[in-house]
């Protein structure tokens, strides 16, 4: 991440949702300020859920008079009903200008003081994803009861097991990312884990986790109840059913990429019978050609039947139209002459350039002509997507 100084773009936007957090948000606003790089521009937003003791109202009235710190700015996101904390952060993305999102509480269990090292972790490991970790090496948790424990690491275990996810702590609320990871991603935004979301629906994305000690909050109440928990069983058996689907999908086009290249392979093999017995016919036969004229035409043959089975049972193309079937004939036949280039090339450059026996070269050279122009013909001459 670029942290020399910058011009008036917002470069980190810092979600903070609440719910009846009036005794903690002025401080936690005010305590940001104190820690926030001097270098980068910073937003904080809060998502407030029309707090019955007046939480958001309490923001709109400090921002009045709210003296602005150089690069640090406020807003609040005014929601009608307590929707959810997986929503409310959702919320707070879509408003968002930063190009990295911090996600964190307003009660203090999540120290300010982290988020430059979460901020300079991105440019130190070259990461998508910084958690604040409690159950990494340094990483610590103060003020919990032996229940509340046990709960969270039954919670952490479920997600482990359950949704093959790898990181020590993840159900941390406290995390950053680089927005543009989410960018394709749909949220179900149920209940109030968000980071489990991100960590099971992102790909290969590069993930760092950093310790911190979780304090619990001083003031106002636990938001932990039966329907947090009853929110979390939900949420993971959706994420655990997405996830599954996700894979029988990827499994079935595995299947079917595999299926259509062997029918593939299977009419080539076919090609070189029809190509061999044509030949020896034109040569031996009422007409006894010239070998090389014979090949021709045993050529042609092979490759006109190749491009009709292949239409027909590989590609299972039923349209015959003459455009259309004139248009996929002629590419095919290009192909297949650039794949009879390609092997050509492949056997002189292994045998000749590398001393490698002719029998081993001749089927390297065979399997990468004939894949190649199977991909070829899929992609262009079809009209398919390469893996489907």
């Amino acid at each position: 991440m670029n942290t020399e100084t910058l011009n008036n773009k917002t470069q980190v936007s810092i979600i903070i949702p609440t719910y009846n957090e009036s005794q903690n948000i002025l401080k936690i606003l005010r305590t940001i300020s104190k820690h926030i790089p001097k270098n980068i521009s910073t937003e904080a937003i809060v998502v407030d859920d029309n707090s019955p003791d007046g939480t958001g109202k309490i923001v709109e009235e400090y921002l009045k008079d709210f003296k602005k710190v150089a690069g640090y700015t406020i807003n609040i996101i005014h929601r009608k009903a307590k929707n959810g904390l997986s929503s409310a952060i959702l919320n707070g993305i879509q408003n968002a200008k930063g190009e990295t999102i911090v996600v964190m509480d307003s009660d203090f269990s999540h120290p300010p003081q982290i988020i430059p090292k979460m901020i300079e972790a991105f440019k130190q490991y070259q990461c998508d994803l910084v958690v604040a970790s409690r159950y990494i090496t340094e990483g610590k948790i103060e003020g919990w009861t032996v229940k509340r424990k046990l709960m969270s690491k039954i919670a952490i275990m479920i997600a482990k097991k359950g949704l093959g996810v790898k990181i020590k702590d993840p159900m941390s609320g406290f995390f950053a990312f680089k927005k543009n990871i989410i960018k394709e991603l749909n949220f179900d935004a149920l209940g109030y884990k968000f980071l489990l979301e991100i960590l099971v629906k992102t790909k290969g994305i590069s993930i760092k986790e950093i310790p911190y000690t979780f304090e619990n909050r001083k003031f106002g109440s636990s938001k932990l109840d039966n329907s947090i928990i009853l929110d979390y069983v939900k949420s993971v058996w959706k994420l655990y059913k997405s996830k599954n689907t996700v894979i029988a999908d990827e499994k079935r086009s595995s299947v079917h990429f595999i299926s259509k290249a062997a029918r593939f392979f299977t009419v080539g093999a076919s090609g070189f019978i029809v190509n061999y017995v044509i030949s020896m016919l034109f040569t031996s036969g009422l007409t006894e050609l010239w070998y090389l004229h014979a090949n021709i035409f045993g050529i042609i043959v092979s490759i006109s039947s190749n491009f009709i089975l292949n239409k027909i049972w590989t590609f299972e193309d039923r349209d015959f139209s003459r455009k259309k079937t004139l248009s996929q004939f002629g590419k095919f036949g290009l192909f297949s002459s650039l794949g009879a280039l390609v092997q050509l090339g492949m056997v002189f450059w292994l045998v000749d350039s590398h001393n490698i026996v002719y029998p081993l070269a001749l089927i390297s050279a065979i399997a990468t002509a004939a894949f190649s122009n199977f991909i070829l013909n899929k992609k262009l001459t079809f009209k398919e997507k390469l893996w489907n």
